[in-house]
């Protein structure tokens, strides 16, 4: 896996994968201008989120759920000094389905935790990593 970050200007670089896609980010936009991306450690974040889900619908699925969305909302605290690195992480998942049963989107939950998702289990070893879900009923 390779990634290639491209500085456009202030604090602004093109990140692009191996694969050809982009996403900008942003350290932080220039006084009165507006900021053009995420940062690198909102892009950590979002990679959590991204990893993490995958694994939950995935796991889900085998297990015969009927999910039809799942949201994961991360939030994070970080040191007051420099390096600001990440202190502690929660990843809540939103489940949405029909007649999903509570044990198995639990299960799904945890073996993303425990197994699966690299990204968290990654960031686990800088700082406390924490899992909740709800699951939300749909007709």
């Amino acid at each position: 896996m390779q990634v290639t970050s491209q500085w456009l200007d202030g604090l602004c670089f093109v990140g692009t994968t191996e694969n050809g896609h982009s996403v900008v980010m942003e350290g932080a936009a220039a006084e009165g201008g507006v900021k053009r991306g995420p940062s690198p450690m909102e892009m950590l974040l979002l990679g959590v989120a991204g990893c993490s889900s995958i694994d939950v619908v995935m796991i889900a699925e085998k297990q015969r759920q009927k999910v039809s969305d799942c949201r994961a909302t991360v939030t994070a605290k970080r040191a007051d000094e420099a390096p600001r690195v990440f202190t502690e992480i929660n990843i809540h998942f939103k489940v949405f389905g029909t007649d999903l049963k509570e044990s198995a989107i639990a299960q799904a939950v945890r073996l993303s935790a425990e197994k699966y998702c690299s990204a968290s289990i990654m960031l686990g070893k800088a700082a406390a990593v924490s899992h909740s879900f709800e699951i939300v009923e749909c007709v």
